[in-house]
């Protein structure tokens, strides 16, 4: 309700206060800014009020924009996260959770916690939790309610009364005690008692100390600035009530931080030798203010235009001299001259600045001056300044879907599957909305191919399935059930909000009475000559005496599908929506062909004419039935949901990223371990010291052997053999401990190389695990993003755009697993659209950068030789897409590979398509094949199944024969019945048990581990 209040001479604006709430609601990530209140001259001035800001107006209009603005759903809680809210129910939001985190938070780990927050550069709010809850998980503070383990084993509460801390120490053998603390803590009950506690025995309750709670706290009393770099900053409030400096430091000031950039980034250009320095002997070198190089300057000052070029002007005088040809410019060249011959500079231009030194100026150097002006050009830029390049191939022809069915106009059967330009786009988006709210329609994923040839399906005696699935699940979602209340579920023209009654009043009477015209407020008689009272028009078809008897409504309550029931309700439906504005023309349209006049208004010609109806009059119909499905509350509900499971998959991501970073660190270490151990095996290897010993041996037998003398005499003989055997056993008592000891040597030796080899197997068993680990978290990454590209069902993701702003979309990208439902009856397939689509730029970009007037289109083909639209003909080749109404595609490898090799990366839009198609190239490639595989079934698998399959079988038998095994297995696991059968009691249906169609062969796909068959729905 709008909110009215009187002005009062007593209550002053000067004194009225925007109100203070400790925590702001958030609009774009940002503090709603409160407007400030206005000057009332007179006193006897009406103004309007909004309580709950303090905002007040004088002006009525401006009270309600600024309502409109608060009623706006796009508002964030800054305490819970909660988005999607309005300003008020963002602000309830935060009074509450205030509350609560004021009561839960222990009051004595408020202040430390604030000053380790203050100051804190730490960007992301998730990394600063972290940090701090690691911190503070196990240290406690005088006043804080916690729990001790005694001697006796007991755990007692008390109060933390004081609290000594003791520092780390290092002993003189090098290793280092760690720091601890003491708690004397007074007991609960115990008055005389207390007890002195360490860290491994002390606790408090999980409940009270968590990473939420910490979260909602912190963003409750701190706050950060917009930009990279900025510190967490506790509120003056806050700060004030527990003693906390809010004095932020220079060099953490945004005016510093910028200052600093700037000047790394002019040392970075003056290292490199891309602009010139001023001289130090100049007299003007002193003159300027360093302050003033960071101060901003305007295009005009950075820039120059010469010769139809953009000239970069360095922020010091430069060495080069720039000749120009105006009267201006030789002037500045003049005072150049006087400036190189006198001693005193003369004063500057506007703008401009002096070279430190002249050159004399000429011919060839003003030309080779002009080429090093030419600045140096920073890929990626605007695609279409990119200069044509007319020796690449032209881009691969796209295929039209109206092309699939080349016919003559003879037979009526094959006039109603013609495809029009208009009704592709209307047959994607159909498409896509039954397949990504499959679940809440309770319906089988669906292959494009088999929705196409159900579209265009038409037999008087037989029954699509699909088709008749889609239609009855779709209505179904607008009304409920007689069981169920019967409520409408959807707005509807012509009908109360409450759905009951006085809806069917409504519908009981819209056939007589005619809504009067609208009169505008304060209606005079002169505007009611003026209004124009519309013609009677013909009545061109019998859709009111169809809804005679039973109205729409009521069958679709009573779930009548059956002989024409379905058909019926849509008629009814239809004619319900010609009563608006929006859906009057193409609903007359329709009506005309569904009950014409020629025709008796029975269920049957109902049934009759729709499978009379073309492809395209289906397609609009089946549109506009899926428009009120978005807004039901069903469809939103399956959105919120898929937006918290986003939720819970990121932060499941983060985590395993964390791990994997953690195993990748600590495989590294293992690997750095390894690489020690591998010099100290190989230069201990045992050859090489048996080698050396062996050589020691011989080279000491050498010595020690003395050559045999001929002696004279036989004195001088035995003499001799006596000093031999001598020196025989010295040797040998040598040889024997050299022995001993190279067999000890070698005992060590093998005893190392054994313990190295144990540690080298160790390290590689603990290297093989991590690894083990990291793959692991890298498949679950992997099925994460599978996940999350799964839920993302609010809107249809575009992959990017082209130079000429061509929209690329390949369906399956987000909102649905890549080959439907695993569970589906047509999961074989393995693929669900199986195409890269195409469609053409909007009217405001063909306008903007394509149809450009007669003035620019000269500029351009001065420039490049061809206006824009001469370039798209010549660059896309024969096939091409004009306006958003016109849709290609690709069908296979190649031409998505041709495609790749087309784009070029140096234009800003090509460059992120070029990105996305190569992240997503395997599985379009993988999807197309498997598409052409399915196509080409119906003449080998399909022929088992089927039992009847003839040479001269058509394309209606064949893709009959596709569509017959399409089954709604779905609905006969969750409801016990297709949609369009009538519910069995509960007796029939304990008996009959529903019949699933099933195939033996494996349909799981690897990259759908949790896919959305897994996800609880609850419906």
């Amino acid at each position: 309700s709008l909110l009215t209040s009187w002005y009062e001479p007593s209550i002053s604006f000067e004194c009225v206060t925007l109100p203070d709430y400790n925590t702001q609601v958030l609009f774009k990530r940002k503090p709603v800014q409160y407007l400030s209140p206005p000057k009332v001259e007179n006193d006897e001035t009406e103004v309007w009020e909004i309580k709950q800001t303090g905002e007040i107006f004088i002006d009525y209009n401006s009270y309600l924009a600024r309502m409109d603005f608060y009623k706006q759903r796009r508002f964030i809680c800054q305490i819970t996260g909660h988005s999607g809210l309005s300003f008020f129910e963002a602000l309830k939001s935060e009074l509450a959770g205030a509350q609560v985190v004021e009561e839960a938070f222990p009051e004595a780990l408020k202040g430390p916690i604030l000053r380790r927050v203050q100051l804190q550069t730490i960007s992301r709010i998730d990394t600063l939790v972290d940090l701090i809850y690691e911190e503070f998980r196990a240290d406690y503070y005088p006043g804080e309610a916690v729990t001790v383990h005694v001697m006796t084993g007991e755990k007692l509460t008390g109060i933390v009364r004081d609290k000594s801390s003791f520092g780390a120490k290092i002993l003189p053998d090098g290793t280092t005690n760690p720091s601890f603390s003491r708690y004397f803590v007074s007991l609960d009950g115990r008055s005389d008692e207390e007890a002195v506690v360490d860290d491994a025995h002390i606790s408090r309750d999980r409940k009270i100390f968590t990473k939420q709670v910490l979260r909602s706290f912190i963003r409750k009393t701190v706050s950060r600035e917009a930009w990279n770099g900025a510190p967490w900053l506790v509120r003056n409030d806050v700060a004030k009530q527990y003693h906390i400096d809010v004095r932020v430091p220079p060099h953490l000031c945004y005016e510093n931080k910028s200052m600093e950039k700037k000047s790394k980034n002019k040392n970075l250009k003056n290292s490199s030798g891309k602009f010139g320095t001023l001289d130090n002997n100049t007299e003007n070198s002193g003159l300027t203010d360093p302050l003033n190089e960071f101060k901003p300057r305007a295009k005009c000052q950075k820039l120059n235009q010469q010769n139809g070029h953009l000239v970069p002007k360095s922020k010091k005088a430069t060495k080069t001299l720039v000749c120009r040809t105006s009267k201006g410019s030789q002037q500045s060249l003049n005072l150049v001259r006087k400036f190189s011959t006198t001693s005193s500079p003369p004063e500057e231009p506007q703008n401009t600045r002096i070279a430190s030194t002249a050159v004399p100026c000429d011919s060839n150097t003003s030309t080779s001056q002009s080429k090093m002006a030419q600045p140096i050009v920073k890929y990626p830029i605007e695609d279409l300044c990119l200069p044509p390049r007319l020796e690449r191939p032209t881009r691969p022809p796209l295929k039209f879907l109206s092309d699939d069915c080349t016919i003559s106009d003879t037979s009526s059967k094959e006039k109603n599957i013609k495809i029009l330009t208009e009704s592709v786009g209307l047959l994607l988006q159909t498409w896509v909305f039954l397949n990504i709210y499959c679940e809440v329609l309770i319906l089988d994923s669906f292959t494009f191919d088999d929705f196409l040839e159900a579209m265009k399906f038409s037999s008087l005696d037989e029954e699509c399935q699909l088709l008749t699935e889609i239609h009855c699940a779709a209505l179904k979602m607008l009304v409920a059930s007689e069981i169920e209340g019967g409520d409408i579920l959807v707005p509807l023209p012509g009908m109360g909000k409450d759905g009951g009654e006085n809806a069917d009043e409504s519908i009981s009477t819209s056939t007589n009475v005619e809504a009067e015209p609208e009169l505008k407020v304060r209606s005079t008689r002169r505007t009611y000559q003026k209004i124009e009272i519309p013609p009677e028009g013909k009545i061109s078809h019998r859709a009111a005496e169809m809804q005679a008897g039973i109205n729409w409504i009521d069958r679709l309550r009573k779930r009548d599908f059956k002989y024409g029931g379905w058909q019926i309700i849509v008629i009814g439906l239809l004619f319900q929506l010609s009563k608006s504005s929006r859906h009057a023309d193409i609903c007359e349209t329709l009506l005309q062909q569904l009950a014409p006049l020629e025709r008796d208004p029975t269920p049957e010609t109902a049934r009759r004419q729709y499978a009379l109806l073309n492809v395209n009059h289906r397609a609009q119909l089946l549109e506009i039935i899926c428009t009120f499905l978005a807004n039901t509350k069903a469809a939103r509900a399956y959105m919120e949901e898929c937006s918290e499971q986003m939720t819970c998959f990121r932060k499941e991501k983060i985590q395993w990223q964390r791990d994997r970073k953690q195993y990748l660190e600590e495989l590294r270490m293992l690997s750095d371990e390894r690489k020690l151990l591998s010099p100290l095996d190989s230069s201990l290897s045992p050859s090489s010291g048996i080698n050396t010993i062996s050589v020691i041996v011989e080279s000491k037998e050498n010595i020690g052997s003395i050559p045999d003398e001929v002696a004279d005499t036989e004195d001088e003989l035995k003499e001799v053999r006596s000093l031999r055997s001598g020196q025989d056993q010295i040797m040998q008592r040598k040889r024997n401990r050299e022995a001993q000891r190279e067999k000890k040597k070698k005992a060590d030796l093998d005893a190392l190389l054994s313990n190295n080899a144990k540690k080298s197997a160790k390290l590689a068993k603990d290297i093989q695990k991590k690894q083990e680990l990291i793959t692991k978290c890298e498949n679950e990454i992997a099925t994460l993003d599978n996940d999350l590209r799964e839920a993302d069902c609010p809107r249809v993701r575009i992959l990017g755009k082209d130079r000429f702003y061509n929209r690329y979309y390949w369906f399956e990208r987000n909102g649905m697993p890549y080959g439907g439902l695993p569970t589906s009856s047509t999961a074989h397939a393995k693929y669900a659209n199986g195409r890269l689509w195409v469609q053409g730029p909007d009217e405001i970009e063909r306008e903007g950068f394509i149809d450009l007037g007669p003035e620019l289109q000269g500029n351009y083909r001065d420039k490049y030789g061809m206006t824009v639209l001469e370039r798209k003909n010549l660059e896309e080749g024969p096939t091409s897409v004009y306006n958003t109404h016109q849709w290609g595609y690709y069908e296979d490898p190649d031409s998505l590979n041709s495609l790749i090799t087309w784009l070029d990366t140096r234009g800003i839009n090509e460059l992120k398509l070029h990105k996305e198609l190569k992240l997503y190239h395997d599985q379009i490639s993988y999807n197309m094949k498997r598409r052409s595989e399915y196509l080409q079934l119906d003449k080998s698998e399909r022929s088992d199944t089927n039992r009847i399959m003839t040479r001269r079988m058509d394309l209606s038998e064949s893709s009959a024969n596709r569509l017959s095994a399409w089954k709604n297995n779905i609905a006969y696991t969750e409801i016990g019945h297709l949609h369009s059968d009538e519910p069995r009691s509960r007796n029939s249906t304990r008996k009959l048990a529903p019949h699933i169609s099933t195939s033996s062969t494996d349909y799981s796909n690897k990259n759908e581990v949790k896919g959305k068959n897994k996800r609880n729905l609850g419906r």
